[in-house]
């Protein structure tokens, strides 16, 4: 299709509804212009202010959404395409940004890198996180190294966890039950189960949060071909526990625990397998901040154990083992400068077992001893902002790895704002870096692994404009380029030998995206995202060339309110095995569209909240993964109490 032709569908969409919730509202009464991002800068600034084109997904946000997870939410996302969340509960989750793939992606929960040593991209896995834990959402797009370190190439997403209650005692219930059906399926029984209990509240100075989650689904198979359902289970726990030593000082200890059972089928022969995956991670840390006059001082660190058992006629299991610690200094100079400098250290490794074929124990594959890295890095960032409305975002950072050495990466983000009489216009740019060094997996694999591998350096160049239309909405536009060097790929080397390899060739992505937020009233808001990605000479797996996203919600009183979102993807491209030729064959999946509604009403004074979630209303019948079964109309409700 035609980029005219995907501009003629975007202006009618438009026109038609205009939405998904790329920024949405706080409250009703919230002025959109007012709403505070701190991704980009670490510091607390009006996102009219900022440089980069923000996604913030509120508390209010998430509860229009209950019976949603992490991953469909982020996955209506302007730029996103988070392959997998549309199958089976269990499905291994893809993140595709603007063209890049996991590893480009960094995850921080509560500011803390999340990464896990033993997976092939080194990514942290959303299916083990509850999004009934989560507070907030914010979505930097573009190389962010600087601040955040490896891996933050194409995106950085910072979910912040909730956090304990000003009241004494609180009590949170949700519950969630509905269907779990494909598109050919007439059975519309319970099959998806959703529970989450917390506990939280504030004694004097002592703060406490308790929580536990637990979805359990089947209902249908993996592949199309299979006709046993796979079983998908997860359990989440949580604690925080903070205290304020005095109103400058504060201490918080934090901890979790999440495993998950995802049975999966034979993708190879696409046909039913008793196979199963389970995945269990251990995470624990502290923080803390010290105020003093004009700044304070951030220390965030973590320690984060994963294991995956893979159950299956290649039986494997992985462990991984990551340290980190990040701590900065902020600083306000003036009304016009503020500063952040900081050190961050990581240490991670990684065991792999497997029972070879013909044997009935576990042998080792890849030992810690030898995979493991060390990283150390300093950075500094500085943000200037005018009184006339420039805004300059500048930052470095000196990466020292342990096998690589140093790596210097940059930020430079000029922007420009200027008030006008309904609102204002920005005109912003950027130019950034970011550098990503080899997984573990792909260093020191005995038969797939590559020692001489180099990292990959990506770069990122964006041009946009922003226009803020006072308490009413935003409309943005945003055009990137991106530029890939020494791509890492897993290659056919001739004679059956395959091994991860520096690509040679130079690997460049354009595209641009469009945000459009309008509210019409105090009940009524609309919103709109598009996404055109062009990939020049670089694999297009799964990765839509034009997907849009829209929404339109409605307060209809103060207790109860509706809202219908849409989605298109367009056409992608695929690939399966023939075993007549021992190659791959490459197939076009079609393009689809999925049309979700969603209704909520608040009774006994807004403590308790009834919803119900219709997805995928037309029942389309589509493919995210060629040969792997998708869901199809399914009615979700459920209940949300809180004492």
């Amino acid at each position: 299709m035609k980029a005219r032709d995907y501009l003629v569908k975007v202006l009618c969409c438009a026109y038609c509804s205009m939405g998904t919730a790329q920024v949405l509202f706080d409250s009703i009464n919230n002025q959109l212009l007012e709403e505070v991002v701190i991704t980009d800068s670490r510091f607390n600034l009006k996102r009219e202010n900022s440089g980069k084109i923000i996604t913030v997904i509120t508390q209010q946000d998430l509860n229009n959404q209950k019976g949603m997870t992490v991953a469909d939410i982020i996955n209506t996302v302007v730029g996103f395409e988070i392959n997998g969340s549309k199958s089976n509960s269990g499905q291994n989750l893809s993140y595709f940004v603007r063209g890049g793939r996991n590893r480009q992606v960094l995850i921080l929960i509560d500011g803390i890198a999340m990464t896990d040593a033993s997976q092939i991209s080194n990514d942290y896995d959303l299916r083990l996180l509850n999004i009934e834990q989560v507070e907030r959402i914010e979505i930097l797009k573009g190389a962010s190294s600087t601040l955040y370190g490896s891996g933050a190439a194409t995106a950085t997403i910072n979910i912040k966890l909730k956090t304990p209650s000003d009241r004494r005692f609180s009590l949170h219930l949700n519950s969630t039950m509905g269907s779990n059906r494909t598109t050919e399926d007439k059975n519309y029984d319970v099959h998806d189960f959703r529970n989450h209990v917390s506990l939280t509240g504030t004694l004097d100075n002592f703060q406490y949060l308790i929580s536990f989650g637990n979805q359990y689904a089947d209902g249908f198979s993996a592949v199309t071909s299979g006709k046993e359902p796979d079983v998908f289970n997860a359990y989440n726990g949580m604690f925080k526990i903070g205290y304020n030593l005095s109103d400058n000082i504060k201490l918080t200890v934090f901890g979790s625990q999440d495993k998950f059972k995802a049975d999966f089928d034979d993708g190879f022969n696409k046909k039913d397998a008793d196979n199963r995956l389970i995945s269990f991670q251990n995470r624990i840390g502290f923080s803390s901040i010290f105020k003093y006059n004009k700044g304070s001082i951030t220390v965030n660190s973590a320690v984060n154990e994963t294991k995956r058992h893979v159950q299956s006629s290649f039986p494997t299991r992985f462990e991984s083992n990551n340290f980190f610690i990040d701590i900065f200094n902020r600083y306000q100079i003036d009304d016009a400068f503020y500063t952040v400098a900081g050190v961050q250290i990581q240490s991670s490794s990684m065991n792999n077992d497997f029972i070879p074929f013909g044997s009935t124990e576990f042998q080792e594959n890849i030992n810690s001893d030898t995979s493991n890295f060390q990283l150390f890095d300093s950075y500094v960032n500085t943000v200037f902002q005018s009184q006339f409305g420039l805004n300059i975002n500048l930052g470095i950072r000196l990466n020292t790895h342990s096998d690589y050495g140093t790596h210097l990466v940059y930020n430079f983000n000029p922007s420009i704002k200027k008030d006008i009489n309904f609102g204002y216009i920005k005109v912003l740019g950027s130019v950034s870096s970011a550098y990503i060094t080899p997984s573990l997996y792909q260093l020191y694999d005995p038969t797939y692994g590559n020692v001489t591998l180099l990292p990959e350096q990506n770069s990122t160049t964006e041009l946009g404009v922003e226009l803020g239309i006072q308490s009413r909405g935003i409309l943005s536009f945003v055009y990137f380029k991106r530029t890939e060097t020494n791509f890492i790929d897993f290659m056919d080397l001739g004679d059956y030998v395959f091994q991860y390899t520096n690509v040679s060739n130079e690997f460049v992505t354009k595209g641009f995206e469009f945000v459009g937020n309008y509210k019409f009233s105090n009940k009524l808001r609309a919103d709109l995202n598009a996404t055109f990605v062009d990939l020049k000479n670089q694999v297009s797996l799964r990765i839509p060339k034009f997907k849009l996203n829209g929404s339109l919600s409605y307060q209809m009183t103060k207790s109860s309110f509706v809202s219908v979102s849409y989605q298109y993807n367009d056409t992608r491209n695929d690939s399966i095995y023939n075993s007549e030729t021992f190659a791959n064959d490459n197939i076009r999946l079609k393009s689809y569209h999925l049309l979700n509604l969603y209704f909520s009403h608040k009774i006994n004074k807004d403590k308790i909240t009834l919803f119900g979630k219709l997805y995928n209303a037309i029942n389309e019948d589509y493919q995210e993964i060629f040969g792997y079964s998708t869901r199809g109309r399914n009615v979700h409700f459920g209940f949300y109490v809180t004492l």
